[in-house]
């Protein structure tokens, strides 16, 4: 098959699934990995579709593929972040075991907290240092810190995680689509947030509504894996059952 026919075919395939792997092209045309990464990269270079991690999607959504920093966030969309915050917190039981997140608007959620007993478990360094001067049992797990999001992930952050059972886990995400899910530029916290999420008996995911329609680079889990807490709920969202408007 000539590479202009397997372009269309791609992008075909495309519009109808709306999303396509590497294996599902090596597999669909009998070529290598290699060859499947070349065609998914030069169609992305020529705007036909979005490159992700380990496949394509199509064009339909706006797509992140850089982390900002912290104190690229910390100011932005502050008083929707607060508004959710403080209903998140107000979630929070005495007798609770939590996982809390990193991010700006988990971290606003340790400004919300009442005199609560509950425990927590972290992977922010800055969200472990502010509970435990207020006073609050903290856990800060182990690996390596990335410096742009101040999270610890890695393996020894995976590994720490499943040792854990969780009665609420308060998450944070760069971009939510119903086809996609929750997703983040990075692998290595993709994986930290997955594996904590399957720890929680619940699962909330704090996020404006700048967040949806966004989608980055890994899906770290499923759109219906998780309660998600906004300021507002976003058009074509009225009727899902999985939003609450703070």
């Amino acid at each position: 098959m000539l590479t202009e026919e397997r372009y269309k075919k791609i992008l075909t395939l495309l519009e109808e699934k709306k999303s396509i792997t590497v294996a599902e092209i090596t597999e669909l045309f009998g070529i290598s990995e290699s060859t499947a990464r070349r065609d998914i990269t030069a169609l992305s270079k020529a705007g036909h579709l979005t490159k992700v991690f380990g496949g394509a999607v199509a064009n339909d959504g706006t797509f992140v593929t850089q982390e900002p920093t912290v104190s690229q966030k910390i100011n932005v969309q502050t008083t929707e972040k607060q508004q959710i915050a403080r209903y998140a917190a107000s979630l929070i039981a005495d007798t609770a075991f939590i996982y809390l997140d990193a991010g700006t608007t988990t971290g606003c959620m340790i400004d919300c907290l009442s005199e609560t007993k509950a425990s927590f478990v972290t992977n922010a360094v800055a969200h472990a240092q502010k509970l435990a001067s207020l006073g609050k049992q903290v856990f800060l797990i182990g690996g390596e810190l990335k410096g742009s999001t101040e999270a610890v992930i890695g393996p020894q952050a995976i590994e720490a995680l499943e040792r854990y059972h969780f009665t609420k886990g308060f998450f944070g995400t760069n971009g939510i689509t119903r086809r996609d899910g929750f997703t983040t530029p990075d692998a290595g916290e993709a994986q930290v947030k997955r594996t904590a999420m399957g720890q929680c008996r619940q699962r909330y995911v704090l996020a404006d509504t700048t967040k949806f329609g966004t989608i980055s680079a890994v899906t770290f889990a499923p759109f219906q894996s998780g309660i998600i807490l906004t300021d507002k709920i976003p058009e074509g969202f009225e009727k899902s059952d999985m939003l609450i408007e703070c």
